[in-house]
Parts: structure tokens; C-alpha cells; sequence
């Protein structure tokens, strides 16, 4: 008897998954942009979609300024700016955010500290005028100050316990070298030493007008909501804070392996990476391309190589960070001990097979695919819209880059591609973190290079190469650390 033909059920359907539909325009809000005439420059996007604003200053001084001379205090400077000023105290800021049913955060990184704000689009005026008296007036009280000093001291104690902060920190240090970018953290004593005049005296040189971007998205009126800006910080005066020229970063030119020892672990943390570009680089779109089709989504190469294939690990990745003088490139991956070597070995062959062979049709259409539909989320929100608008101005892109960014991925080929991976993929110079217990991953280290021990706090000890496998391979400590 003939079995009867498959009926088109649900669940039929759903084996093969339909076409992506048409990719949908962005409706790119109104942009003004103006400078007031103590230097702050103020760009203001009406998206009328809800009744909020969602506002962001920008300063643009972080730890790079002063890594030099107090590391993370910037950071610091920004935790406690928000505890109080002349004529607000901590619990009165707190009063005004829910009178207006609104948030407000401040952070820094390396290039630059902000203050950040969002609430309903009726008490904008208020909003601006909060954020303006934190920029300005703030006081740093003595017992918020050690509150938020005591609570950053336990929260390093606990970072530098986990192996990928571990990872992160050191490799910007061996990346950057003297650069003020090497600074990922300051040590718990750094912390501990920290006074309240420190801040404040960053504070006095570096929350400067002439120096700070403001960007506000929401339901407004440009002229309007200028109005506002003006009122709040128009009679704002300091002046701008000199900061000198900075050592350049030092050229790899062969692979080097830190491992930093944690005894009894049974995963170690494998980070790789390279010095590489900044946003401003003519080759950034097809980095951002190639780094997509390598291990920067969730279908790369990496991802189907050392998950799908091997299983080694459940999520390698690769990133590509910008950052404002230079940008750096990282591959990182959290194994079982016995894999370490393998997974390395794995690592460089897709980035030799990147920089010698064109990616695949397939792979270039769903990179392009993928890296088209996450920017076009990433700018459905007020907060992503925000978030976009303020890279394109502390980065200093051309003005239409947002609006032409998907449209130039989208003409990328094979070619840029390869192109790119050869420019900025630097696997014979690529220099290799991983974090483990020595006893177990030292032989596989010392295949990839020479080996420098190094402890959590970042002391190291250097060793040739035959001394390095020699000493591991026997659990042997190296000579002494040096600071």
C-alpha cells in the first residue's frame, strides 16, 4: 500500500526555515549639532517614539590621564562625583531621581569619564540641571569617599581571583607596554593609598567644558531643549587640562606565552591577541567584517572548529576593541587543562587559514548578514541610539558614518576580507596569555613560545625557553619575581 504523501503540517514547515525578508530601513532621527561658547559641544537627536530623553556627558579624560601617576583614579573620581555636591547631599540626589522617575550613572574608562541620565521628557530641564551640578559642584563627602574606596579595594580582591580578568589585565600589559593603556586596574595597595584631595584635584583639571560632549536623544524640541542645555551649562568655566604625548605601544615581532599560575585549577583561561586599529582606520569595516567571519558571532570559524568539531570549550570568541589611539585584537577561550596546546594549535590554524585563503561565499553573505542586523537592533532603542551617536563623536567619524555604515559592510568582498586578516591578524607576532596551574599546562605553553611565569599580582619572572619548559615540566619555580 502506497503510504499517503506528507502532509504540510507545522512541523513540516518548520524543518526548513523561511528566507530572511527584505532588510528594513533605519529611520534615522533629526540630528543637530552646536558648540556653546564655553567649548562643550552638544548634539541633540529628537526620537519621539516615547515620552523620555536619555542624556550622556561625556568627559574626555579617564585612567589613561593619570595611569601614569595614580592608576584608576578616574574611575574612582566618577564613583564618588555622584555623592554629593554644594548644594545636594547623597540622599537628596537620590530624592530628586525619583521625583522625576529617573536614573543616573557615572563611570570611566581609559579615554573618558561620564555622567549619565535618563527620565520622563517633562522634567528634562531638572534632569540637565542635576547632571550640570555633579560636573560642576560636586564636594566628594569624606564618608562616601571611603565607602566607595573600601567597596572598590573588595571588588579587586574578587576580580583578581577569576582568570579572565586575570587574562584581560595581563595581556594590555604585554600589548601596550608603557602606553597608559597597559593599566587595567590599580592593585588593592594602589586603591588603599587613594585621598579624597586626589579626586578632587582630577576633578578641578580634567571636568572642563572644553574638553566634554554631551549627547541627548528623546521627545523634544532641538531649540528647545538647547534652551535648556544652555541654562545649565552655559556660564560652566574651566580650562582645558594639557595632557602630554604618550610612548607608543611596542612591536611584537614573535610569539611570546605568559602564563599566570593558579595551582589546582582543572580549566585554564586561553586569551591571545595583537595590537591592531582604531575606528578611524580606513580598513575598520572589513576588520569588523573579517573578525565576524573568525570567532566574532556565534556561527564563526572558531565557534564550528573548536565547539562544534572538538568540543574543547562552549563558547571561543574573538573581539576586535577600539580604543581612542589604538584598538587591539584578542581570541579567548576557557579549556580543560589537557586541551591547552590543542586549542592553541587550533587558534592559529583559522588565523593562518584567514590570511592565506578567501572566505567562502556563504560565510561572507551571513557575516554580512549578521553584522547588518545587529547594528540595525542596536539602534531600535533610545539608550542604543545614544550609545552609536556617542561614538561617532568621541571617536570623530565622518559625519554620515552611522547612516552609511550597513551599506559599506554590505559591499565588502572576499578580497577585504583577506585583506584585512593579513593587516591585522598577527599570528606569527601574537602574544598568548593563558592562566592555569603551571604543573599541568607548562610543557604545552613552552610549544608556543618563549614562557614567562607570572603570579595574580602580576609579578613576573622571565626564562629562555629551554629554561621555561624545563622548570615547568618539573613544577620548578623560576628565579625570584621582579617588579
Amino acid at each position: 500500500m502506497t503510504p499517503p504523501a506528507p502532509q504540510d503540517t507545522p512541523v513540516s514547515r518548520r524543518r526548513t526555515p523561511p528566507d530572511l525578508g527584505p532588510e528594513r530601513p533605519v529611520a534615522w532621527p533629526r540630528r543637530a549639532v552646536r558648540m556653546l561658547a564655553n567649548g562643550l559641544q552638544v548634539v541633540l537627536a529628537e526620537s519621539r517614539a516615547f515620552p523620555k530623553i536619555s542624556a550622556q556627558l561625556y568627559i574626555r579624560s579617564g585612567n589613561a590621564a593619570v595611569a601614569g601617576t595614580v592608576p584608576g583614579l578616574a574611575e574612582m573620581t566618577a564613583a564618588v562625583v555622584r555623592t554629593g555636591t554644594e548644594s545636594r547631599s547623597s540622599r537628596r540626589i537620590e530624592e530628586d531621581l525619583r521625583r522625576m522617575g529617573a536614573s543616573l550613572g557615572t563611570h570611566a574608562g581609559a579615554d573618558a569619564s561620564s555622567i549619565s541620565a535618563s527620565g520622563l521628557a517633562e522634567f528634562s530641564g531638572d534632569l540637565l540641571a542635576l547632571m550640570a551640578d555633579l560636573a560642576r559642584h560636586a564636594t566628594f563627602p569624606e564618608g562616601e569617599f571611603e565607602r566607595e574606596r573600601r567597596q572598590r579595594y573588595e571588588e579587586l580582591k574578587i576580580e583578581r581571583t577569576t582568570p579572565g580578568f586575570l587574562a584581560g589585565e595581563r595581556l594590555r600589559h604585554v600589548i601596550f607596554g608603557a602606553h597608559p593603556y597597559a593599566m587595567v586596574a590599580p592593585t588593592e595597595e594602589q586603591v588603599a593609598s587613594y585621598r579624597r584631595e586626589q579626586l578632587a584635584e582630577f576633578y578641578r583639571r580634567h571636568y572642563v567644558p572644553a574638553d566634554s560632549l554631551l549627547v541627548v536623544v528623546g521627545d523634544f524640541s532641538a531649540e528647545e531643549m538647547l534652551g535648556q542645555i544652555e541654562a545649565a551649562f552655559g556660564d560652566w568655566k574651566a580650562a582645558r587640562a594639557e595632557s602630554g604625548p604618550w610612548p607608543s605601544p611596542p612591536a611584537h615581532a614573535v610569539r611570546h606565552v605568559y602564563l599566570v599560575d593558579r595551582p589546582g585549577t582543572v580549566q585554564t583561561q586561553v586569551l591571545v591577541g595583537n595590537l591592531a586599529i582604531t575606528r578611524r582606520d580606513p580598513d575598520w569595516h572589513r576588520t569588523v567584517l573579517a573578525n565576524a567571519i573568525f570567532g566574532g558571532a556565534f556561527h564563526s570559524r572558531l565557534i564550528l572548529n573548536i565547539r562544534e568539531q572538538k568540543g574543547y570549550t562552549y563558547s571561543p570568541r574573538s573581539s576586535l576593541n577600539a580604543l581612542r589611539e589604538y584598538g587591539y585584537f584578542t581570541v579567548s577561550a576557557a579549556v580543560r587543562n589537557d586541551v591547552v596546546a590543542a586549542t592553541l594549535a587550533e587558534i592559529f590554524y583559522e588565523l593562518d587559514r584567514m590570511r592565506a585563503l578567501p572566505v567562502t561565499p556563504e560565510e561572507l553573505e551571513s557575516a554580512r548578514s549578521y553584522l547588518t542586523g545587529v547594528f540595525s537592533l542596536g539602534v531600535a532603542t533610545q539608550d542604543g541610539l545614544l550609545g552609536q551617536i556617542s561614538a561617532l563623536y568621541l571617536d570623530r567619524l565622518p559625519e554620515d558614518y552611522l547612516e552609511t555604515y550597513r551599506e559599506k559592510i554590505r559591499s565588502l568582498a572576499a578580497g577585504d576580507v583577506l585583506t584585512a586578516a593579513r593587516r591585522h591578524f598577527d599570528s606569527a607576532g601574537a602574544q598568548i596569555v593563558l592562566v592555569g596551574d603551571r604543573a599541568q599546562i607548562g610543557e604545552q605553553a613552552a610549544l608556543f613560545g618563549e614562557v614567562t611565569l607570572c603570579d595574580a599580582s602580576g609579578a613576573v619572572a622571565a626564562a629562555s625557553p629551554k629554561t621555561a619548559q624545563a622548570g615547568l615540566a618539573e613544577g620548578k619555580s623560576g628565579p625570584g619575581p621582579l617588579r
